[in-house]
């Protein structure tokens, strides 16, 4: 194959509260074909080494609970799974989303290079003059270390149908 017709996979990293439902809502929408290539939960932020849940639920690791992805941006773009990602949550709410509150609840878009960082700070600066009308909480930072969650959390809610969903819009 030449590389004028293979796609390189780009990653994209965020949080946006429980990252059950940020999954969920990531893989409902862009899955089966629109561009949503792989995605996986995990925590991301945070100055602990291999954190796990109980820790992170403490707020004490300083992680968020988030969601990274593996995606094709010949299907779909950095900017269209950042406007999604604004439309799924309430970003206006500093540490919070509905009931769960705490800074592993934070709105965060964690960027993988110059060009991400550019884009999530454009598209934030547009949603929060024309969308919210309003100032969001969601902060723009370099992505860090990212730790897998625990198996149990990848796919939850496909594996738990029944499951909190947590309060996603």
């Amino acid at each position: 194959m030449s590389s004028s017709t293979t796609t390189t996979p780009q990653t994209a990293t965020v949080a946006a509260g429980c990252f059950w439902g940020v999954e969920h809502l990531f893989r409902k929408h862009f899955g089966n074909g629109k561009g949503l290539l792989d995605a996986k939960v995990g925590y991301s932020g945070g100055h602990s080494a291999s954190p796990s849940y109980r820790a992170v639920c403490t707020g004490d690791t300083g992680h968020a609970e988030a969601l990274q992805m593996t995606y094709d941006p010949s299907i779909v773009s950095y900017r269209s799974l950042l406007e999604f990602f604004y439309r799924m949550h309430d970003a206006t709410t500093l540490n919070r989303q509905g009931p769960d509150v705490g800074t592993q609840y934070r709105s965060v878009i964690f960027t993988h290079n110059d060009e991400q960082e550019k884009i999530a700070k454009d598209v934030t600066e547009k949603v929060a003059k024309e969308w919210f009308k309003q100032p969001v909480s969601t902060v723009v930072v370099p992505a860090g270390q990212w730790w897998d969650a625990e198996e149990y959390h990848q796919l939850y809610l496909n594996k738990n149908p029944e499951g909190y969903e947590c309060p996603a819009q």
